[in-house]
């Protein structure tokens, strides 16, 4: 596996699929600030050509494999929601704490496994983190403005993560 952070700015991103289990990748693409065409049943090669990377959810198992091979073959990257065997990458178990993004991932292999993790991490991790990201993020950029070197810089962040006793 290779973790990747995305820029969701520029991504041309398309989602296919039916039912609660598209609805439900829409919102988790909307909350990750990707703006996911939803393409329609019939998805021509020329609007699939015209994405990096589709999600796929709800589809019977079969039509899936259809799409995936259609877009695959045309370079566009693919998830069919738990079907490993037709994903080329895989969305991991989120917390999200404004900027702050902490991720598990068993690979597909269990689902569960990342769910918990993912629950674990947002207790250990509440709501005060998005201040306190903004914090550390001011912090550095003052640090750095003053010429300090990255490893000066990485040892003040770390530093004031001790003194304030969060973690």
């Amino acid at each position: 596996m290779l973790p990747l952070v995305l820029n969701p700015v520029n991504l041309r991103a398309g989602l296919a699929g039916r039912g609660a289990e598209r609805d439900r990748r829409a919102a988790l693409l909307a909350e990750a600030g990707v703006e996911a065409r939803l393409l329609p049943d019939a998805v021509s090669d020329a609007i699939l050509a015209s994405l990096q990377i589709l999600f796929v959810a709800g589809l019977p198992e079969s039509e899936a494999r259809e799409l995936a091979t259609r877009a695959r073959a045309l370079g566009v990257l693919v998830n069919v929601e738990d079907v490993l065997p037709l994903c080329d990458f895989h969305v991991p178990a989120v917390v999200r704490r404004g900027e702050l993004l902490l991720t598990a991932s068993t690979g597909g292999q269990v689902p569960g496994l990342a769910r918990a993790l993912r629950e674990s991490l947002a207790d250990q991790f509440g709501p005060e983190w998005t201040e306190r990201l903004k914090e550390l993020g001011l912090a550095r950029a003052k640090w750095r403005s003053q010429g300090l070197s990255p490893r000066e810089v990485s040892h003040n962040v770390r530093a004031l993560i001790a003194r304030m006793g969060w973690l």
